[in-house]
C-alpha cells in the first residue's frame, strides 16, 4: 500500500508512475472518494465542535436561570446529534471506500527499472554459463520424463484435471532431493529456516498484496476465510505482522519450503505441455526483512543465493531486471533469473526476486524501531524463489540429457540421491 500523503499531496506523481506501470488502478475515483471522506471529516469536526460548545452554553444557561433559552438550545443540539449520528456514518463508509481503492494501486517503480510496455522492455544484466551444445536434437522434458519413466501427466489428468503432474520413482526422490540440496544450501548461507502452514486467511493475502485484486488467481476453500498458500512469501512475510523489531535483529533472512497452488485464471493456453505451469507445484522461498538503507543490498544478496542454486546445479542462466510494464503488484524492483531449457531453445523464468520496500510492511504493520531509539519506521520486504523446484527439476532433465536417453545428475545433488550419477531410460508402471 502506497502512503496516503502520495496521493493527496503528489497526484501527477502518481499518476505518472502508473502510466509507466501500464495499470488500470483507479486513481481518480481514489482521489474523488478520497475528498469525500475528507469533506464529511471536516463538517463532522465541526459539528463536534459546535456540539461541545453548545453543551457548555447549555449547562451555563441552567446555572443563569434562562431555562426557556437552555431548553431551545438543548433542542437544537438534540437535532445537531441526528446530524453527528449521520455523519459519522457516511464518514465510515466514506472511510471504507477509499480504503479498498488504496489496496488496487500498485507499488511504484525504483528509478532504476527501465519502462517499457511488457517484457520486451526487460534488461538482461549478466549471464551465467554456457547452453549445452548437443550433438543430437535435444528433447523437451515432456519428452524425456516418460521415456525416464519418471513424469505421468496422463494419469494426473484423471486423479485431477489438467496442469498437475505425478512423478514416479527417480522422478519423485529427485524433486525431493532438489528441495533439500536448495534448503541446506541456503542455511549454510545464513538463512533462517521455517516451517508454515499451507492455508492462510484473508488478512494475510491482503498484507502481501494478492488480495483483493488477484483474488481469481487464488484456491479458496468453500465456506471459509481459508486459501491455500499461492507462495510462501504470503505466510513467511506475515510472521511479523503487527510487531516492532528490534534494528540490532535486522535483517532477517528466512527460507521455506512449500507447495503452492494458483489458479493460474489468467493463463488460458499458455505452456499447456509439461510441468512449466502448474496448479500446485513445490517452491523454497526466500525473505529478507531489512531497514530501507540497506534492502537493495539485500535484493543483491537475495538474488545471488538463488543464482547459487544454479551454480551449483550447472545450469546455464541469466538475470533480467523486470520493465515497469512486466513487474508483479507489490514489486518496486525485480530481478528474474531465466534458466536455459534446451528442449525449448529458450530460457524460461525460475525465480523472482523482488524489493516491494514499505508497500507490504505498510500493508501488515511490520516496523523496526531504530537502534538510536528513535520513533518505529516501517520495514522494507524482500521475496524470490530459491528456487522452484519443478522449473528446476525441468531444467536438470533438459541440460543434463545425453543422446542415449540417460540423464546426468549434478555432482552436487548426488549425496541426495543415494550416490546415484545417471538417470537411465525406464517405463511407467
Amino acid at each position: 500500500m502506497l502512503p496516503r500523503e502520495l496521493y493527496r499531496q503528489s497526484p501527477e506523481r502518481l499518476r505518472a508512475a502508473l502510466a509507466a506501470r501500464r495499470a488500470d488502478a483507479p486513481l481518480d475515483a481514489l482521489l474523488d472518494a478520497d475528498a469525500r471522506w475528507r469533506a464529511l471529516q471536516a463538517e463532522l469536526e465541526r459539528a463536534l465542535a459546535e456540539r461541545n460548545r453548545g453543551s457548555k452554553e447549555v449547562g451555563r444557561l441552567f446555572a443563569a436561570g434562562q431555562r426557556q433559552e437552555a431548553e431551545a438550545l438543548r433542542v437544537r443540539m438534540a437535532e445537531l446529534g441526528a446530524r453527528i449520528t449521520e455523519l459519522e456514518a457516511q464518514a465510515g463508509v466514506a472511510r471504507q471506500e477509499v480504503e479498498r481503492l488504496e489496496l488496487l494501486l500498485p507499488n511504484l517503480p525504483h528509478p532504476s527499472v527501465p519502462e517499457g510496455p511488457d517484457e520486451s522492455a526487460n534488461r538482461v544484466e549478466r549471464s551465467w554459463g554456457q547452453p549445452p551444445a548437443f550433438a543430437f536434437p535435444p528433447k523437451a522434458h515432456w519428452d524425456l520424463g516418460p521415456a525416464l519413466g519418471v513424469l505421468d501427466l496422463e494419469r494426473a489428468t484423471r486423479i485431477a484435471g489438467a496442469r498437475f503432474a505425478v512423478l514416479w520413482g527417480a522422478g519423485a526422490a529427485l524433486e525431493r532431493a532438489l528441495a533439500s540440496f536448495m534448503l541446506d544450501l541456503h542455511r549454510a548461507a545464513g538463512y533462517t529456516e521455517v516451517a508454515v502452514p499451507y492455508l492462510v486467511n484473508s488478512t494475510a493475502l491482503t498484507g502481501t498484496g494478492q488480495l483483493p485484486k488477484f483474488a481469481a488467481d487464488l484456491f479458496r476453500v468453500e465456506g471459509t476465510d481459508f486459501y491455500l498458500v499461492p507462495t510462501a512469501e504470503v505466510p513467511v512475510t506475515n510472521l511479523h505482522a503487527g510487531e516492532v523489531l528490534e534494528e540490532t535483529s535486522l535483517p532477517r533472512r528466512y527460507c521455506c519450503l512449500t507447495p503452492c497452488f494458483r489458479a493460474e485464471a489468467g493463463s488460458y493456453g499458455r505452456d499447456v505441455r509439461g510441468l512449466i505451469r502448474q496448479h500446485q507445484f513445490l517452491k523454497v522461498e526466500l525473505v529478507h526483512l531489512a531497514p530501507p538503507e540497506s534492502s537493495y543490498q539485500e535484493l543483491e544478496r537475495l538474488t545471488a543465493a538463488a543464482e547459487a542454486v544454479l551454480k551449483r546445479l550447472e545450469l546455464p542462466y541469466r538475470v533480467v531486471t523486470l520493465s515497469t510494464g512486466d513487474m508483479g503488484f507489490a514489486a518496486a524492483k525485480t530481478y528474474d533469473l531465466e534458466v536455459w531449457l534446451p528442449g525449448q531453445g529458450c530460457y524460461r523464468e525460475i525465480s523472482s526476486c523482488s524489493n516491494c520496500e514499505e508497500f507490504q510492511a505498510r500493508r501488515v504493520n511490520l516496523r523496526y524501531r531504530p537502534a538510536d531509539g528513535g520513533k518505529p519506521r516501517l520495514l522494507h520486504t524482500l521475496n524470490g524463489s530459491g528456487l522452484a523446484v519443478g522449473r528446476t527439476l525441468i531444467a536438470v532433465l533438459e541440460n543434463h540429457q545425453q543422446e542415449d536417453g540417460s540423464v546426468l545428475i549434478p555432482a552436487a545433488l548426488r549425496p541426495y540421491l543415494g550416490g546415484v550419477e545417471r538417470l537411465d531410460p525406464g517405463a511407467l508402471p
